[in-house]
């Protein structure tokens, strides 16, 4: 039989009979060597003294026991429910203070996990009504175009024209799909970026090769000043990526004949990257909002796009310590400024 086993009363009940049977094996040790009977009597009255007191000790200690279990079981369960705090005992040397400061940080703890579990809930709810919403249009129009050649004849110039519409909304889809698996990746930590120290000059060429066919479809002047042996600690491929999204809506947004303009200037912790141009600018009232995930300004939707080019370009500055901020007035264009650290 174990002893951290044992109940209270079972272990208190064991202290009384060990003592009982010291005492008695001591009196009569005592009694043998002296033969006084005086002895006797005195071990027997010492006895009934220390039975009594250890009865005494045995209740007090048992209600004492009782009080703490029920305080402990009350807190126990205002921490699982959430009601409350634990109450802090301002006696430190107490069992119970040092339990309870323990049960303090653990329902910190408890309530910070449950304040990020809610936030990634909500999180998660947003990205679903976002990514339903976004794929509504393109399903629709899909389901609409091949239940039309599925159940009514066409001439052979509709049908190509049907399946050009098919081709585009898939498109649609497959970018949609590709910019949610660019943010997740990022956002879970999946993909890691490598900063690297090269030069800023290669980024921006790559990154301004995406938009030559756009522009000069458009007869866009571009115009990049950046220093050549300008280098960098950045992840050059995600860095363009960046990029890209912002000159990608510089084209957009500039009417035929614009102009975008792309300077880097090296300040003292940071380089500076300005993406100008002269599209229809953006109100104030949204240069905060533009940068949410799925956001597109209500005069824009008939422009082909998703709204995650922002959101993603601002997740990819942030993760190398960077950040991104836009100045701009209605019909009077917009600068987008990125901002990293040269260290």
């Amino acid at each position: 039989m174990k002893l951290n086993r044992l109940s209270t009363k079972k272990l208190c009940l064991l202290v009384a009979v060990g003592m009982l049977i010291s005492m008695a094996a001591i009196t009569i040790i005592l009694y043998a060597a002296t033969t006084n009977q005086n002895i006797l009597w005195g071990s027997l009255l010492l006895t009934i003294c220390a039975l009594i007191w250890l009865f005494l000790l045995i209740l007090l200690f048992g209600k004492r026991v009782s009080v703490f279990t029920a305080d402990l079981c009350l807190m126990l369960d205002n921490m699982i429910n959430g009601d409350e705090e634990p109450h802090m005992d301002n006696d430190s040397e107490t069992l119970f203070s040092r339990i309870s400061y323990r049960l303090s940080r653990l329902y910190g703890i408890m309530q910070e996990s449950r304040r990020k579990v809610d936030a990634e809930r909500q999180e998660l709810q947003i990205l679903v009504s976002d990514i339903s919403h976004q794929l509504k249009t393109p399903v629709s129009n899909l389901k609409m175009v091949t239940d039309t050649l599925l159940t009514k004849p066409v001439l052979e110039q509709d049908r190509t024209e049907f399946l050009q519409g098919i081709r585009s909304q898939t498109d649609k889809l497959d970018f949609l799909f590709q910019a949610l698996v660019k943010t997740s990746r990022l956002e879970t930590g999946v993909i890691r970026l490598e900063k690297k120290n090269c030069q800023l000059f290669n980024t921006l060429a790559q990154a301004m090769s995406g938009i030559v066919y756009g522009s000069e479809k458009k007869g866009i002047a571009v115009s990049v000043n950046c220093p050549e042996n300008l280098c960098l600690l950045h992840d050059s491929k995600w860095t363009a990526e960046a990029l890209l999204n912002l000159l990608d809506n510089a084209v957009k947004y500039t009417p035929a004949g614009g102009k975008i303009s792309v300077s880097v200037e090296q300040w003292e912790m940071y380089v500076k990257i300005d993406v100008s141009d002269t599209g229809k600018g953006i109100s104030e009232s949204n240069h905060a909002a533009i940068f949410r995930r799925f956001y597109r300004e209500e005069e824009v939707h008939d422009e082909p796009g998703v709204g995650i080019g922002l959101y993603l370009t601002r997740e990819i500055i942030t993760q190398q310590g960077g950040y991104i901020k836009v100045t701009s007035e209605v019909n009077k264009g917009a600068t987008f400024s990125v901002f990293l650290p040269i260290k």
